[in-house]
């Protein structure tokens, strides 16, 4: 009788050791997954900061403006898409950059194009130019010159020349129109020789810096070429 107390009271001790010992290896079993977790929502966050700072980048430059073709000010508050015109969307300024690419873009293959280099020896006395390169683009009713600085800066435009009326100044005036039309877009302007209207004359658009020039050759009281430029110093 006494050994079966003995051997029962021994099971049930078994039985809590045992208990116990699966308690404590089941709390050191869950204890590794918290630390993971844990480790995982820390990664969580900084991923989710790394990745937010591209967008963040994305969004300045989306905010960003993009300077237009003849929208850029030069000094004395001279706006240069006043001294434009504008052909299929494009507003075509004086200093303007635009390489021969672009050039294509905007107008078209040119029907020719010459190009050339200023020298000490070139027979043009420039000396005031030597180095730099300027490029012609001719096209039916429209002659564009560029011109490109040494040591690698774009080419830019100094000179237009339009007598094709599909191409209109971006005041809408264009070869073809009647002096009092071209008074009325350019009240700023003013005849050179005060000619009668059926004689010939130009009619100049002149800002203050006396450098941009926009001038309309008149004949028979009507526009018969434009020309844009800019004085090459």
């Amino acid at each position: 009788m006494k050994l079966t107390k003995k051997a029962a009271s021994f099971i049930v001790l078994s039985a809590l050791l045992t208990v116990a010992l699966t308690g404590c290896q089941s709390s050191e079993a869950t204890s590794p997954a918290t630390g993971q977790n844990t480790a995982n929502e820390q990664n969580t966050g900084e991923g989710a900061t790394n990745a937010t700072a591209p967008a963040s980048g994305s969004s300045e430059e989306k905010g960003t403006e993009a300077i237009k073709e003849g929208s850029m000010e030069k000094e004395g508050n001279v706006v240069l898409k006043e001294l434009a015109f504008v052909y299929n969307e494009n507003t075509i300024a004086i200093s303007d950059t635009a390489n021969e690419d672009q050039m294509e873009q905007m107008l078209g293959k040119p029907d020719n194009l010459k190009s050339h280099t200023y020298s000490a020896d070139d027979g043009t006395n420039m000396d005031n130019l030597i180095g730099f390169t300027e490029k012609v683009y001719t096209y039916p009713g429209l002659e564009i010159k560029t011109i490109s600085i040494p040591k690698g800066k774009q080419d830019s435009i100094f000179h237009i020349e339009i007598t094709d009326p599909k191409y209109a100044t971006v005041r809408n005036i264009k070869a073809g129109d009647s002096l009092d039309t071209l008074k009325n877009a350019y009240p700023e302007g003013k005849l050179l020789g005060d000619g009668a209207p059926d004689e010939e004359d130009d009619f100049r658009y002149e800002p203050s810096n006396y450098v941009d020039v926009m001038s309309f050759h008149i004949k028979d009281a009507k526009v018969e070429s434009i020309q844009i430029f800019s004085l090459l110093d």
